[in-house]
């Protein structure tokens, strides 16, 4: 028997480019990113991705103990489709309703403040819990802030941790374990992410350039992207994944693309369609040597023919664990809204020689509204060796 399809109802978005998902649109659309810029840290400058609208939701009396950078980007995304949570909780009760979240620094960012703090008074602030910190708690604390009682859990696997949460998610909904699932990811910016990559020199103190020749690394960037998911019959199903891992080294890819490519051909296999129909690919792209050598090679393999494809990290930032979700939400909204283009891909023009040509976007361009079915993928590649591929279809 076939499991049931699901559906993407609903997006909420919050990063780099705007504080919601309609300034998100056309900021995307004219490669203008706000948030991204230069920042100095205690190792020297860095470029990075950040939230410039203010955060002014907070979390109720009761919840004051999560309340952190981390967790208040993801009230920001999870106000943008509470209309769609709460028709969900209506129709099904709070019980059928899900949490899957990924996220990588959860909020270290208010323990690096509270340290500080330690350091010149000797304690740590009492607005300080440990709650704030803990890698499990996003999905939690927006199960409770929601008001759902479905099954809650936080996925946490370094740059695929949101990816990989649309395939718990889809997994609860075909099992029949829940009706409706919120799902997507959320990272804020943090000392320990931004002097960490710096400390691997896999960061670029000027605005990242990825497949280009003179790519030079990451900015490191912060938002949230959450979705509602159900059977419901919508506008665009989530209509393949797939999952590999290499196991090849602790933070380097593979440098054949193996389990990357594993991933592609399984997420294809599983939307039961052939690389020819895929219309739009979202690249992970992170303008590092080995992650874009890689990947430019494992897209020529998959799709021989060509694709229009795009690394948007230029400007977001790379998000970590909320990249995967973002950037299917970008993915999506070329899919669902007839005002959104592909995302360009923004870079300098110079092609790297020892890679092969991709069909990059450039300008305005859009997938086509004919008759038939459009598919898009994202992918999403990880330390680790974790490797994500979903495709979404309209």
């Amino acid at each position: 028997m076939k499991a049931p399809s699901v559906y993407l109802h609903a997006l909420g978005m919050i990063n780099a480019l705007g504080g919601d998902v309609d300034a998100i649109v056309p900021a995307l659309a004219a490669a203008q990113s706000p948030g991204m810029g230069p920042v100095h840290t205690g190792i020297g400058d860095a470029f990075v991705g950040s939230v410039l609208a203010p955060l002014e939701l907070a979390p109720r009396a009761d919840l004051a103990r999560y309340d952190c950078r981390n967790n208040r980007l993801l009230l920001a995304a999870l106000a943008q489709i509470a209309p769609a949570i709460e028709a969900a909780r209506e129709r099904y009760g709070s019980e059928r309703i899900g949490v899957v979240l990924g996220t990588s620094t959860s909020g270290i960012e208010a323990a690096e403040t509270a340290f500080v703090y330690h350091a010149q008074a000797g304690q740590l602030p009492e607005n300080f819990n440990y709650r704030q910190m803990e890698i499990g708690t996003a999905a939690p604390f927006a199960a409770a802030a929601l008001g759902v009682q479905g099954p809650a859990f936080t996925i946490s696997t370094a740059c695929t941790s949101s990816a990989k949460a649309f395939a718990s998610a889809r997994r609860l909904l075909q099992l029949q374990l829940c009706d409706a699932v919120v799902v997507g990811g959320v990272d804020s910016l943090c000392e320990l992410t931004v002097q960490g990559f710096a400390s691997l020199e896999s960061t670029s103190s000027t605005r990242t350039n990825p497949m280009s020749r003179n790519r030079r690394g990451i900015n490191v960037g912060e938002g949230a992207a959450v979705f509602l998911m159900s059977r419901d019959e919508a506008a665009v199903r989530l209509a393949g994944l797939g999952e590999s891992s290499d196991a090849y080294h602790i933070s380097a890819p593979d440098p054949q693309g193996v389990g990357g490519e594993l991933a592609l051909r399984d997420a294809l296999a599983d939307a039961g369609i052939a690389a020819s129909a895929v219309g739009y690919v979202n690249l992970h792209a992170t303008a590092t040597q080995k992650n874009d050598e890689m990947e430019a090679h494992l897209m020529a393999r998959v799709f021989p023919g060509g694709v229009a494809a795009s690394g948007t990290k230029p400007l977001t930032g790379h998000q970590l664990g909320a990249a995967g979700a973002t950037e299917l939400g970008f993915a999506w909204l070329a899919l669902a809204r007839d005002d959104a283009n592909l995302p360009p891909h923004l870079w300098d023009g110079e092609a790297d020689p020892a890679l092969p040509a991709l069909d990059l976007v450039q300008g305005a361009r859009a997938l086509p509204r004919g008759a038939g079915t459009q598919y898009a993928m994202s992918n999403s590649f990880a330390f680790g060796g974790s490797n994500v591929s979903l495709i979404l279809a309209r």
